[in-house]
């Protein structure tokens, strides 16, 4: 069986903006619902692009797709047509990258199985 990571939720959210905020959980909740619903009525709005940047944290975006005109359905093998569509991203800022970018090794975590930095020598790692 896989190893599923945890999934945070809004109620999540709220609980940690409770905590910053020194506010009971109660008067959070509509906070963060009222965040996450105008990011998605921003985004669902687009005409048909559009560009939402929150400073040290990231930049959601929605983007037009080029329609495929030669995609394959792999379970038929059938040639399919797939016309021009949106599509969203999320580019994590600066900071954030950082973050995620520093090797697991040095923050404690276990390092995946078959992870070809599992056995490297101390001579090639990066300083």
């Amino acid at each position: 069986m896989s190893f599923r990571p945890k999934t945070l939720t809004k109620k999540d959210v709220a609980r940690r903006v409770s905590e910053l905020m020194g506010e009971p959980i109660y008067k959070c909740e509509p906070w963060v619902g009222s965040v996450v619903d105008a990011l998605g009525q921003l985004m669902v709005e687009a005409d048909p692009e559009v560009r939402i940047e929150l400073r040290d944290f990231g930049v959601f975006e929605v983007k037009k797709t080029k329609a495929k005109p030669k995609a394959r359905n792999p379970k038929t093998n059938e040639t399919v047509f797939i016309p021009s569509r949106r599509k969203t991203h999320f580019k994590p800022s600066k900071r954030l990258k950082n973050v995620f970018q520093q090797p697991l090794s040095e923050l404690n975590y276990e390092i995946p199985s078959g992870s070809a930095d599992e056995n490297v020598p101390a001579e090639l790692l990066l300083d």
